[in-house]
């Protein structure tokens, strides 16, 4: 659920509950109709009192009025577009008809007219993008984990690369490192969590409204790789809309199988024309059990807080937000290269963002939108005996600006961009990668166009990058160590055409490019954590790749189908690979950064099928086959075949399900990697929305790996020494209410 739509829900609640002081009389009934998975008010909902004669629909803030009841026992029918008929009876009193609120369940309903209104009409695009892509609501509730990364992990196309709970990261189709960029509210997040297995992400996932996985040609938006994707979690820090009443948000969470819990507090209030929202929490976990033992080294300790106030306007809103995140965790150890009793890491970020929109609404411009932002992020790696191995830090600056057109060619809508960074690159300790500094100036376009049943989206991006070495040495071990720049463009275009009403085709064909990092171009010694001597390569040239997919997407009435097959292929394909040999200076393994002809091809498919009312199966599976075309060998960190199967009971306040999630073996492995068996393990849940008074309390509990079977991911560093965590209880609370 976007925030912007869950802060309406509490305000509108305020209203609800405070109009009823004024209203409630035993001869009148007064409710407000919500989104059972988003709290979300639904405007101009049909209600009926089937033995009153009587027949209204519900307002802007979704509620309703009726007078003169002539019967105590009142039968009442909601029904609007999109969700399941709900049918209510109530015996109707003072204390119940004053306040009652009605949940109604969304379902995929068959379209056979035209409606003409002042919002863009939904696209197949997305569609697509929010069945298998879109995390809000309750399913994001009963998928909330430690990690963004095992928050999304049984997505349709999506793993999870980790070395221990905390330094995870997502990976899609796999590709991972920095060419699945993470935001948050649409502007890139900074760390090094895609520079290296042992760096965590800085985001709290908690907090979180809603997530989603953008692919395809909005991805030249943010980045030029358009084989990857982008994971965007939206929390809206710089508040976009006043609100009429303070409203807040107290959540906890709790598992067993780390001792893990949090506790998290927002809130909202709006001070004339401007409104002011604040968010804080803290998280703490032990270390991991697992079926044949405890991982250790495995805690870790975060705390988040974040701060952010517009001033909101006719002419639109300037705003600022300042968010705080620290993490300190520890990196298993055990295998080769690794210390005998791991590392431990300190990690902090500050960072500072600014928003203006200008509200144009002209025939061509919407609005154009300008965001800054300004990060200091800090990490050490320390050794058990207190000293330093590795000193990272970075200060970087963004800005970009974006204006919003429409009907600017044909009847289309889209944007055009440009954006500017500076980073400052600092490191020290044992690490031996030079200070560099970095730049990059971008400008983007993407257009979505509609000819009836014909569906196009395109964009382009160009980027310039400097990367420049503080010092440059032109003798080092590895190469010249020399400033480096990079010009380099990329293109997608995506198409869809309704077969018929409930059944669409289409394709996408784009083109890849990515600089090669820093940590890529310039590493020559140890990297404490990673447990590996990394060696660069100053002369790589920009990874570059050429990539295409179909897609057939059945939409009908109770079910939904979405089938994907893709082939990508990269001459110049930029990967550290263990080379098998030894540092015999440090006892670590060599891994060299490299650029190969690669060919990443696969497969995805999901069904969401209502087998009967409220219950319905859900299946989902994904493969992805990668090879090193020069060389006839696997791409290293390629996952297996993997997916889920569910069953799911949903009513208005009762979600209840199990879900069994598999994998493959995966023995199509590089040289020096290990292979991994299969697995199958069950996973249960249950979730709870009660309606009391002027709150809403969400309870959910999940049992993960009921059997506490030992399984491995093919994508985790320490799976030699260990396997996946055993049986894990989570209990996710919130409480939405207003002040």
């Amino acid at each position: 659920m976007n925030l912007h739509y869950s802060k309406r829900v509490i305000f509108t609640l305020f209203v609800f509950f405070l109009s009823t002081v004024i209203f409630a009389q035993n001869s009148k009934l007064q409710g407000i109709v919500l989104d059972s998975e988003t709290n979300q008010p639904l405007i101009s909902a049909a209600i009926e009192l089937l033995n009153e004669n009587q027949y209204t629909i519900s307002d802007g803030n979704g509620i309703f009025n009726f007078d003169n009841l002539n019967n105590s026992q009142i039968k009442i029918r909601i029904t609007y577009l999109g969700y399941k008929e709900g049918i209510f009876t109530i015996d109707c009193n003072k204390e119940k008809c004053s306040k009652m609120i009605f949940f109604l369940i969304p379902e995929a309903v068959e379209v056979s007219t035209i409606v003409i209104t002042d919002h863009n009409e939904k696209a197949v695009f997305d569609d697509l993008a929010n069945l298998s892509n879109v995390l809000s609501g309750r399913k994001l509730e009963k998928d909330l984990s430690v990690t963004l990364a095992s928050t999304l992990k049984n997505e349709t196309g999506l793993a999870m690369r980790s070395m221990g709970p905390a330094p995870s990261r997502p990976v899609i189709r796999g590709l991972g490192g920095d060419r699945v960029v993470l935001s948050e509210d649409g502007n890139k997040t900074v760390d090094l969590s895609a520079t290296s297995p042992d760096h965590a992400v800085t985001i709290e996932p908690f907090g979180i409204e809603r997530i989603e996985v953008i692919r395809g040609p909005k991805l030249l938006l943010q980045t030029s790789s358009t084989i990857g994707g982008i994971v965007n979690v939206i929390k809206n820090e710089i508040p976009t809309k006043i609100h009429k009443a303070p409203f807040g948000t107290l959540g906890f969470y709790a598992e067993t199988v780390n001792s893990g819990y949090l506790g998290s507090a927002k809130f909202e209030i709006p001070i004339s024309d401007f409104e002011i929202r604040g968010e804080m929490s803290k998280r703490k976990t032990l270390d991991l059990s697992t079926p044949i033992g405890t991982l250790k080294n495995t805690y870790s300790d975060n705390s988040n807080f974040s701060i952010g106030s517009s001033y909101i306007q006719n002419f639109g809103l300037i705003g600022a937000s300042f968010r705080g995140f620290t993490l300190n965790y520890g990196v298993p150890g055990g295998f080769l290269g690794a210390h005998p009793h791991g590392v431990d890491i300190e990690m902090q970020k500050y960072q500072s963002n600014g928003k203006v929109r200008f509200n144009l609404h002209s025939d061509k411009i919407d609005h154009i939108i300008i965001d800054f932002s300004q990060v200091y992020y800090r990490h050490k790696e320390f050794e058990k005996n207190g000293s330093i191995g590795a000193d990272f830090l970075i200060n970087q600056y963004l800005i970009t600006s974006n204006l919003d057109f429409k009907k600017l060619l044909f009847d289309d809508d889209g944007t055009l961009g440009i954006s500017s960074s500076y980073r400052d690159f600092k490191i020290g300790g044992f690490v031996f990668t030079p200070p560099s500094y970095s730049t990059n100036f971008s400008a983007y376009f993407y257009d979505r166009m509609k000819f009836n049943d014909f569906q196009l989206e395109l964009s382009s991006r160009i980027n310039y990058d400097l990367i420049k070495p503080k010092y440059e040495d032109y003798s080092s071990g590895i190469g010249a160590i020399r400033k480096r720049e990079f010009t380099t463009f990329s293109g997608s275009i995506s198409a869809i055409y309704n077969l018929t009403k409930n059944v669409a085709f289409g394709g996408n064909i784009s083109k890849s490019s990515r600089v090669p990092t820093i940590e890529e171009l310039f590493s020559e010694g140890p990297h404490l954590a990673a447990y590996s001597y990394e060696i660069g390569n100053p002369d790589l040239n920009a990874e570059t790749g050429l990539g295409s997919e179909v897609f057939l997407y059945h939409n009908y009435d109770k079910l939904k189908v979405n089938v994907n097959i893709f082939y990508n292929y990269l001459p110049y394909y930029i990967i550290p690979r263990n080379t098998g040999e030894i540092n015999w200076a440090t006892f670590l393994p060599i891994f060299a950064s490299t650029g190969v002809n690669a060919l990443l091809t696969g497969s995805e498919m999901q069904v969401d099928w209502n087998i009967y009312q409220n219950l319905s199966l859900n299946l989902s599976a994904s493969y992805t086959y990668g090879e090193i075309v020069n060389e006839k060998v696997p791409l290293p960190q390629i996952p297996p075949l993997k997916g889920i199967v569910g069953i799911n009971y949903i009513s208005s306040d009762i979600n209840l399900g199990v879900i069994g999630e598999w994998a493959n073996s995966q023995k199509r492995v590089d040289y020096n990697e290990e292979p991994t068996a299969g697995y199958f393990i069950i996973n249960v849940y249950g979730q709870y929305s009660l309606k009391m008074n002027e709150f809403i309390h969400n309870l959910s509990l999940s049992i993960e790996n009921l059997l506490n079977q030992e399984y491995r991911n093919h994508l985790s560093r320490v799976k030699i020494i260990l396997p996946e965590s055993g049986f894990n209880s989570k209990l996710t609370y919130k409480l939405y209410f207003h002040f």
